[in-house]
């Protein structure tokens, strides 16, 4: 089973990886990627309060976590700081559908994701 992998949580490193890092939208979310040659990927997540109340940004950011864990938990993906953005369809969009808009935004944004994934937790 892939493991977490390493989190961002400072406000400057959000803010750095949305200033600095290339960003690639997809219905289900919206990565920002910069690269950290040397470094361990890194990942963050976030949600707004447009998506609506605490239970549907939690829920949202959620699926973002284990999506991101089935896709780069293996560690074979480093020098990369992530940031995950929830939008709308996130909360709801079908999970196997929110794993190919993550994959599709990695490829978009240089990053190679794992090319096998693992079975989500039931």
């Amino acid at each position: 089973m892939p493991a977490r992998p390493p989190r961002l949580k400072q406000r400057r490193e959000f803010q750095r990886v949305a200033a600095k890092g290339q960003r690639a939208a997809r219905p289900g979310l919206v990565l920002q990627a910069l690269p950290a040659p040397g470094q361990p990927l890194r990942v963050g997540f976030t949600t707004t309060k447009k998506l609506g109340n605490a239970v549907t940004r939690n829920r949202a950011r959620r699926r973002l976590r284990e999506a991101a864990r089935l896709l780069l938990g293996d560690g074979r993906t480093a020098g990369f700081n992530l940031v995950l953005i929830g939008r709308d369809a996130t909360a709801t969009r079908d999970f196997e559908t929110l794993l190919g808009d993550l994959r599709g935004a990695l490829r978009q944004a240089g990053v190679s994701p794992a090319q096998r994934v693992a079975e989500p937790v039931r």
